[in-house]
């Protein structure tokens, strides 16, 4: 039983560490190019990398991204 419980609380503590890492950032531009250099940006003064998660475009672009570490 006690193998179980030690089980248990490092899968939650394992799920807490990761979520807290995990960051959404958006851009809006009149350009694919302008959104994505603005998540760029934004990446870059956070020292991390980004995953470009949705993207739409109508009157104007509008992007959103996941911070990666």
């Amino acid at each position: 039983m006690k193998n179980i419980k030690t089980f248990v609380a490092v899968i939650a503590l394992s799920l807490v560490s990761s979520a807290s890492f995990a960051q959404t950032i958006t851009a809006t531009a009149s350009t694919l190019d302008g959104a994505e250099a603005q998540i760029a940006a934004k990446a870059k003064l956070a020292h991390s990398g980004y995953s470009i998660t949705e993207a739409y475009a109508g009157n104007q672009v509008h992007m959103t991204a996941r911070l990666t570490k």
